[in-house]
């Protein structure tokens, strides 16, 4: 189940920010087109809100530099 998604397009680029919940915890991906940039495991809830702010700054560093939101 995903607790969070957000895809960001430029001209033919996506990027992808998930967290999607695991047994066990929570699994936080970044995705560059194709490419996994971040891929990790987490049982503290406090990682996963230090990673979401940290897709929050990156999102918003794209936004700025023309990226749009895809959904």
């Amino acid at each position: 189940m995903k607790t969070f998604e957000q895809v960001l397009r430029k001209d033919e680029h996506t990027r992808q920010f998930s967290i999607l919940v695991e047994p066990g915890g929570w699994r936080v991906v970044d995705r560059a087109d194709t490419t996994v940039l971040r891929d990790a495991h987490y049982s503290d809830w406090h990682r996963v809100e230090r990673a979401r702010r940290a897709f929050s700054i990156e999102m918003s560093t794209l936004r700025a530099e023309g990226w749009l939101d895809a959904r």
